[in-house]
């Protein structure tokens, strides 16, 4: 694979398994996409083991895990490296057992669980024979973008705890075999929300519905909403420890949301190099579209954005690495507000450059927008990551020669 932005910042070895992943998804997930996301709506998981089969074969399956549980134990750069190229297929994080939430999930796990629910849980999700949901947000007025809205509780009962609410938006909750739930454990501002990992199908866990939204479902991308009557865990089942929910949070969104946005980023270059090709052969008015000025500006927006977002991406990376997860907030929510607006531009003006066809269901552009559109709300909205970096620039924390 041919240089690329952001390759200056990876090692040899890096740079070479990047070339792997892409090539992987190139050559086996992007040829498979019709026919496993068609089996999976017919309830048939048989195409996509096989694709799994296929990334483990060559060493490339959950590769962000330590090596005592079958990964290459890559830090946040070499993550983001590697989704970066997974994205470019709605279906490529799934092929390599790094989709979300279930790696966000697995590193919550790594980091916090008890012995008990490591063994239960977290050995089963990592060989993708189950997958697993997270469950923060509530219907109004509940928690949103607002997480002291909190309105679900968990409540001691002996050495247990029994947990009382009602959750929705938990991606891929209806097919999940366990949940992390995050629940009010006391009054207290910063240290009142703790996570629990429940049993999906425990006596008092109800799936209500899974929320109809304007994404096509691809794969176990349903948002499921839940209520939660009288439901008992052990404490072990807690994470971290009584108290530790939001800085928990925290810790997990943060890289997740780099994640998201190498993902996003993979997904805008292949819509940006499909419009290239058409407009090279379309003609219109006696040219290519490629030599119209307006349709030029469009490519060199879009091919400028999706520079800038990989260096943002990895740049944060690197501050995560080499710091902690305050250091990066910001340049978290820099990164994370910049990818997904441009991802929803990029396929916008691919739906544009295309004209009627790019509109029609014959192009994946349509479909792929409807999914990208929930990028600008997704792990926090726009408007809390503008706020987020104003504030801790105005409070001196933003340092932009970083």
């Amino acid at each position: 694979m041919r240089s690329s932005s952001g390759d200056f910042l990876l090692s040899p070895e890096l740079s070479s398994l990047r070339a792997d992943v892409r090539a992987f998804v190139d050559e086996r997930v992007i040829p498979a996409e019709d026919e496993v996301l068609a089996a999976f709506g017919r309830g048939d998981e048989a195409p996509l083991r096989a694709l799994q089969d296929a990334a483990r074969a060559v060493d490339l399956f959950t590769p962000h895990l330590p090596t005592d549980l079958g990964g290459r134990g890559l830090g946040v750069m070499g993550m983001c490296a590697l989704f970066r190229e997974m994205g470019r297929s709605l279906l490529g994080p799934r092929a390599f057992n790094c989709d979300a939430p279930d790696q966000g999930n697995m590193d919550l796990l790594l980091k916090t669980a008890s012995p008990a629910v490591r063994e239960r849980w977290l050995a089963p999700l990592c060989r993708a024979e189950i997958t697993s949901a997270f469950c923060m947000t509530e219907p109004a007025p509940g928690a949103g973008a607002d997480p002291s809205n909190l309105r679900t509780t968990a409540t001691r009962d002996g050495d247990d705890w029994v947990i009382d609410g009602h959750k929705w938006f938990s991606t891929g909750g209806s097919l999940a075999s366990f949940l992390i739930v995050m629940a009010r454990t006391s009054d207290d501002p910063r240290e009142g929300a703790s996570l629990v990992v429940v049993d999906r199908h425990a006596d008092g866990v109800e799936l209500l519905r899974d929320v109809p939204v304007m994404a096509p479902d691809v794969l176990q991308h349903r948002e499921g909403e839940f209520r939660f009557t009288g439901v008992r865990v052990g404490a072990d089942a807690v994470l971290g420890g009584i108290g530790q929910g939001f800085r928990l949070a925290q810790e997990r969104l943060i890289p997740a949301r780099l994640t998201h946005c190498m993902r996003w980023l993979g997904l805008a270059e292949r819509a940006l190099g499909m419009c290239r090709e058409y407009l090279a052969e379309r003609i219109s008015f006696g040219k290519p579209l490629a030599e119209h000025q307006l349709i030029q500006a469009m490519v060199a927006r879009n091919a400028t954005d999706i520079h800038a977002g990989n260096l943002m991406t990895l740049h944060c990376a690197w501050e995560l690495e080499r710091s902690d997860a305050r250091t990066a907030r910001p340049f978290s929510s820099m990164t994370k507000n910049h990818v997904a607006q441009l991802l929803c531009r990029v396929l916008d003006d691919a739906i544009q450059m295309h004209g009627a066809k790019g509109y029609s269901d014959d192009l994946p552009f349509a479909r792929w927008y409807r999914t990208a559109r929930a990028a600008r709300i997704a792990d926090g909205p726009d408007e809390v990551h503008t706020m987020v970096v104003a504030r801790d620039f105005l409070r001196g924390k933003v340092d932009l020669l970083a």
